[in-house]
């Protein structure tokens, strides 16, 4: 099964982003269901492994922390790819995402080394990218987003499903911050 961890965003949050999609008529929109952010993708995995990643999350003691929405982004060289609201978080938001990863390698995953850029993914631009001049309409209208704070107080364990019409992500277990 495909994994992922992630925090999912209390109703505000998804309001104000799902009014920072408005006016976003290319590419597909990530629906209000799925917008989180990441802190661990930890891709395809054994069902015993699921369980050994469940079994030490759930063993984990972090606090409950406040984050921002601090701008949006966009991402792909000449054409666009990925459309997202910049994530602001405190040091908590990086303990998170490092207790989760020694949590992850412990039950054997084999996690890359990558960059923590906190974000919440607003749309997808497909293989082919999105003409950035089209976009700029809407990326002058959202430039400023400043929003927040949002308390986080609980992070889940998602399976990610592909299908055409893109992902579908189910809550496999919720663990309490703070």
């Amino acid at each position: 099964m495909r994994l992922f961890v992630g925090l999912p965003l209390p109703e505000a949050a998804v309001e104000l982003l799902e009014e920072m999609q408005t006016g976003l008529d290319i590419g597909r929109l990530v629906p209000p269901e799925n917008l989180h952010v990441t802190i661990a993708f930890l891709d395809e995995q054994p069902g015993f492994m699921a369980q050994a990643v469940h079994s030490g999350l759930a063993a984990l003691n972090e606090p409950a922390f406040e984050i921002r929405f601090e701008g949006v982004e966009v991402k792909g060289r000449g054409r666009v790819k990925l459309a997202w609201a910049r994530v602001a978080g405190p040091l908590e938001l990086s303990a998170l995402r490092d207790a989760v990863r020694a949590v992850a390698r412990g039950a054997g995953v084999d996690l890359p080394k990558e960059r923590f850029r906190p974000h919440v993914t607003l749309a997808r631009f497909g293989a082919r990218g999105a003409d950035p001049d089209r976009l700029a309409p809407w990326l002058a209208r959202v430039a400023g987003l400043y929003a927040g704070p949002f308390t986080m107080d609980r992070f889940c364990l998602y399976q990610s499903t592909l299908t055409e019409q893109g992902p579908i992500y189910e809550e496999l277990a919720d663990y309490r911050l703070g």
